[in-house]
Parts: structure tokens; C-alpha cells; sequence
């Protein structure tokens, strides 16, 4: 029988798609509120995938993805995807979503994103929401599935991913975010380094 453990803490990712700057900028100041400070930024870009979105957010819609310092424990996504829904809701007008939030998160070896659809891939957990697979870590790069979504196999984004991974690697190892590295690195050195574990969500 194996030894059961705690997994290791993960990295928040939310993408973001919005009909404007405006509504991302809108948005920022509550996820930060609510997850802590930004640790690696996909800044805005047009998002050119799919005409899906088309009717809520118009023919011109920006792509923007963000990780997150502060590490969570992963049971912890379906709470989250809970709440970006609500928070969709709140900012509906006449029943049309002018941001669409995507929260996942991150291991070392994995993305998975949260859904509220079935699918043959994807996991159920509790509450509505599953888990899908997204991206796996092989060979030293990120690759998708074969049902991955087009954008989230773009070299944009991986691109995007190797940085998160590359400082989620490094905060696992030294117990401090990259942000913090110049300073903590030497408070560690001197035997004043911080005590490390996930951050509590904010309520």
C-alpha cells in the first residue's frame, strides 16, 4: 500500500478574455484582491482562434493570462471557478459576459483547466465543475492532448507557461517567490529565511 501524502502546492492561472482594456482593467483589481500579487503576465493580445465568443465580446476580443504568486492548494480550483463565474455574472449586461475568466492551475508536470461541461477527458470533482488535461510537461517543453483548445497550444502561450513553470520550479525549491528572490535569497543565506506553505485564499 502506498504512503499517502500531501501534493505540493500549485500556481493559479486565470486567462482572461474580454470584449476591451477596460474590462480587463476592471477585472485586475479584484483578482488581486482576492489571489494576491501577479507572478507572470500574458499581456493583452488579440485573440484570433475562434469567432465563438463573437456575440458577447464583439470581433475583436483580447487574450490575457495570469499566474499567480501565491501557490493554492488544488482541490481549492472548483471554489475558485465558482467564484470567477459569479464574478461573470456580476459584470453581465442583459445576459452577455463581457469578460470570460478560465481558472486552472499548475504543476510542475501539468495544466488542467476547470469546466463546467462534461466531456470524455475531463474529471468531475464536486459542485458542477470538472477538470480537463490541458497541457503536460515532457521532454523539457509543455505539449497539449489531442483535444487541447488551438489557443492553449499557441507559441504564445507556451511561451507564457514556460516562464510560470521555470518560477514555480525555482519557488518549490528556494520557499520564496522569484519576485522576492534578491532580497530573501540573502535573508535565507543569513538564516532569516521565511516559513514557507500555500497561502490561504482570501474570503
Amino acid at each position: 500500500m502506498g504512503i499517502i501524502k500531501a501534493p505540493k502546492s500549485v500556481r493559479l492561472v486565470i486567462g482572461l478574455l474580454s470584449a476591451g482594456q477596460s474590462d480587463l482593467d476592471r477585472v485586475w483589481p479584484l483578482l488581486e484582491a482576492r489571489f494576491g500579487p501577479i507572478d507572470t503576465e500574458l499581456h493583452p493580445f488579440p485573440f484570433r482562434w475562434t469567432n465563438y465568443y463573437e456575440n458577447e465580446l464583439g470581433n475583436s476580443p483580447l487574450r490575457e493570462i495570469l499566474a499567480f504568486e501565491n501557490l493554492i492548494p488544488r482541490e481549492s480550483l472548483v471554489d475558485i471557478k465558482l467564484w470567477t463565474n459569479a464574478l461573470e455574472i456580476e459584470f453581465s449586461k442583459n445576459g452577455l459576459r463581457p469578460v470570460n475568466l478560465d481558472p486552472g492551475y499548475m504543476t510542475l508536470g501539468q495544466f488542467f483547466l476547470a469546466t463546467t461541461k462534461d466531456q470524455r477527458q475531463r474529471v468531475y470533482v464536486r459542485d458542477g465543475i470538472y477538470v480537463e488535461p490541458t497541457l503536460y510537461f515532457e521532454n523539457g517543453d509543455w505539449h497539449p492532448f489531442a483535444w487541447t483548445y488551438r489557443d492553449w497550444q499557441s507559441e504564445e502561450y507556451l511561451e507564457f507557461f514556460r516562464t510560470a513553470r521555470e518560477r514555480l520550479a525555482y519557488q518549490h525549491t528556494k520557499g520564496f517567490p522569484w519576485s522576492k528572490r534578491t532580497v530573501l535569497a540573502k535573508k535565507l543565506r543569513s538564516g532569516d529565511g521565511p516559513q514557507t506553505g500555500p497561502v490561504p485564499l482570501k474570503s
